[in-house]
């Protein structure tokens, strides 16, 4: 399927779950991870913060966890038209942007590139690490200017059954897809299912 099919066909998808469902299969994604991978004081995570009206994973329970373990928490903010990441914590003030994602009032970028974790967002995955976003490009243009050791992890409420067959080389692969019942890998490491 191309980008485009697979961008409407998961976008109708997640517009059948209820906002219980959401919050449900977040959590269950958000277990997976804790489980997963080792978390420590002082790490560095970039998170997104989610769209609502998209039904996107609701990452606001994990990133209050993230912060009372005193991990450092990045969140993403568009400033003329690029991606900055900002650092935040427990007293951070958020705006909506026009977009509808809550985003940090300070337009200070951290300047942070290497990160230990960067939890993207999506709407799909292959099963080869291939993201499908909305289409607008920030996060393969933010992962390029990262440390390539950064660990970019995706979160989808659904596993891999699509090939993608419009993947062109400025498309950046995941490292992880966790789901509701599996960590999947595309890295060295065999993949690991929880279900």
């Amino acid at each position: 399927m191309t980008k485009k099919e697979i961008r409407k066909k998961y976008t109708e998808k997640r517009k059948t779950l209820s906002q219980d469902e959401v919050l449900l299969l977040s959590e269950l994604i958000f277990k997976n991870f804790l489980q997963y991978f080792n978390l420590s004081e002082h790490q560095k995570v970039h998170c997104f913060l989610p769209i609502s009206d998209k039904k996107e994973v609701d990452t606001q329970g994990f990133i209050e966890e993230l912060l009372k373990r005193k991990i450092r928490v990045f969140v993403p903010k568009i400033v003329d038209e690029k991606l900055i990441s900002v650092e935040i914590n427990a007293k951070t003030n958020f705006i909506k942007s026009h977009w509808g994602i809550p985003e940090p009032e300070s337009n200070e970028d951290s300047g942070e590139k290497d990160f230990d974790f960067v939890i993207t967002p999506l709407l799909y995955s292959d099963n080869q690490g291939n993201r499908v976003g909305y289409g607008k490009g920030f996060y393969d243009d933010f992962s390029q200017n990262i440390n390539p050791n950064s660990q970019k992890i995706g979160v989808n409420f659904f596993d891999p059954d699509e090939e993608i067959d419009d993947v062109w080389e400025g498309d950046i692969p995941l490292d992880y897809l966790v789901t509701p019942t599996a960590v999947l890998s595309f890295g060295a490491t065999k993949s690991k299912s929880t279900k």
